[in-house]
């Protein structure tokens, strides 16, 4: 049965138009969705070059989750087949049984035609997704999973600071964490430059909030700095060329090229990055942006590690 893997919509105008989630199901500490949290229910499936499940490999490692969700990671390389469990022995997912993750979303729904995409928290009981809805994902691990918290776990989402959070993370995702995206799959010159110019309007803003502040939101680490580093450690190495997101580079924008230093050097941010990966995947899988497959040599990934003055 076939599934869409590198369709990309656009509107009218050629603008990046993002696929809206198909499994939305939750899994909620007191059982209303129909699922509780349980130690090895439920694995999460993840690329390490994509962003958005970036996002919860993190969240996981921040909470102390590693031993009560299991993790499967496909290869970096997506082609027709989709996302595929090559990294593993025989090819398949060692807990899941399978060699694509195409074969849970048509378990789950066989009429589904859309893209596959990651992250997707599948069921190790039944095989099915439960949800790829990425930004709800992150937000119940900090808030469904509590129980199984490590002790002294950070609150990533606390009720005081939510209202803030979600303002901060609004025009973050349209114009930064979506707006790379839109640049570089614009197929239109008027539909690129505007997702060009709110992206770099946005990184000018962030970049004025954080001279005076260590961190997005309050004086500690939040959903919203987890949101925003994905994207800023994908910059250089693939968001500046290969989506033509190049008025300057992170490396050339001093507040925000030492914010997200600081945030790769916590425990958690910058164990968890692959730039193998990251590369391998956007140079050889966008094959209409870089047809020759060709992947970038740089940027030297050492320059993470340098002093960023910001503790």
């Amino acid at each position: 049965m076939a599934i869409a893997q590198f369709g990309k919509e656009t509107s009218g105008r050629g603008e990046f138009v993002r696929q809206p989630n198909r499994f939305t199901d939750r899994v909620t500490a007191d059982g209303s969705s129909g699922r509780r949290p349980e130690p090895g229910r439920y694995r999460l499936v993840v690329s390490l070059a994509c962003p958005w499940a970036h996002r919860a490999v993190i969240v996981r490692r921040l909470l102390g989750l590693v031993d009560v969700i299991s993790l499967g990671v496909v290869d970096p390389l997506r082609d027709d087949t989709g996302w595929r469990f090559t990294l593993d022995p025989d090819g398949r997912d060692p807990v899941l049984g399978i060699g694509f993750l195409s074969e849970a979303y048509l378990g789950t729904d066989p009429d589904y035609r859309g893209r596959v995409t990651v992250p997707a928290l599948v069921d190790t009981h039944t095989g099915h997704v439960v949800t790829n809805d990425y930004p709800r994902i992150t937000l119940d691990l900090s808030t469904e999973w509590r129980e199984f918290h490590a002790p002294g776990a950070p609150d990533l989402y606390p009720p005081h600071l939510r209202p803030e959070i979600d303002a901060a993370i609004e025009p973050i995702f349209h114009h930064v964490n979506n707006g790379v995206y839109r640049a570089g799959f614009a197929t239109t010159q008027a539909a690129y430059e505007d997702a060009f110019r709110a992206l770099f309007a946005e990184l000018d803003r962030l970049s004025a909030r954080l001279e005076t502040t260590r961190y997005l939101v309050g004086d500690r680490i939040t959903e919203v700095d987890i949101r925003l580093f994905t994207t800023l450690v994908r910059f250089d190495a693939v968001y500046h060329g290969h989506f033509k997101c190049n008025r300057h580079k992170l490396a050339e924008l001093p507040v925000l090229w030492a914010y997200a230093r600081d945030l790769f050097q916590t425990p958690g941010f910058g164990d968890t990055v692959d730039f193998d990966h990251i590369k391998r995947h956007y140079y050889g899988t966008h094959h209409q942006i870089n047809p020759t497959g060709i992947v970038a040599f740089g940027p030297d990934p050492d320059a993470w590690r340098t002093p960023h003055g910001r503790a």
